[in-house]
């Protein structure tokens, strides 16, 4: 089976790009909801996180305040170290057991920090969903209800452009509307299939 890691900054649309591949039969991995399906309460990694950074990072019904703590370790990088040594080995140890029960000529595993990731995850091919920074921060901005300056420190924190576009096979401009998105995702769905078939 082709694996495909999809990568990308905040905002450029990685979700959306899995969803049209997802419309198509794709599987799809994606690490962010294996991320929030990790600290759900009475999950392990939760009491952890807890421990680490205390109750207030709780909500009156046990669930994670995430935005709490992403503000937080966007803003702190010993936390931010402190939490990513939590969870990246649970997130890639769900990876490699869901990769484990695919059968699929290909599939996808949305991997946003790949660049930075100390973990081996299996890929075949990178594919870097791409847009300028200025629309980055825009859609960020709309989606996250947060302030320019913040959407800003959460970039600088990411890989750079030019770092994530040497590391890509495939580079996916979704700069546009979703009718060139989408029309660019069934172009690569083509590729992939026939990589695939070259490549069982």
């Amino acid at each position: 089976m082709l694996v495909i890691a999809v990568t990308g900054g905040i905002g450029s649309g990685k979700s959306t790009v899995a969803d049209l591949f997802k419309d198509k039969g794709i599987p799809i991995i994606d690490t962010d909801q294996i991320a929030r399906d990790l600290v759900q309460p009475g999950e392990p990694l939760l009491q952890q996180i807890i421990a680490e950074f205390g109750q207030e990072y709780l909500d009156p019904k046990g669930q994670l305040k995430r935005k709490d703590l992403g503000n937080l370790i966007f803003t702190d990088q010993a936390a931010r170290n402190k939490l990513e040594a939590m969870m990246h080995p649970a997130i890639h140890a769900a990876v490699i057991a869901q990769l484990n029960k695919l059968n699929s000529p290909y599939c996808l595993i949305v991997i946003p920090l790949l660049a930075r990731s100390k973990h081996a995850y299996p890929y075949d091919r990178v594919l870097l969903v791409d847009i300028p920074e200025t629309i980055q921060i825009q859609r960020t901005m709309q989606r996250d209800q947060q302030a320019s300056d913040f959407v800003k420190h959460i970039i600088a924190t990411q890989p750079p452009r030019d770092e994530l576009l040497k590391l890509a096979d495939d580079v996916l401009d979704n700069s546009g509307n979703l009718s060139d998105l989408t029309a660019s995702v069934a172009k690569l769905h083509q590729r992939y299939l026939a990589l695939a078939e070259k490549n069982p």
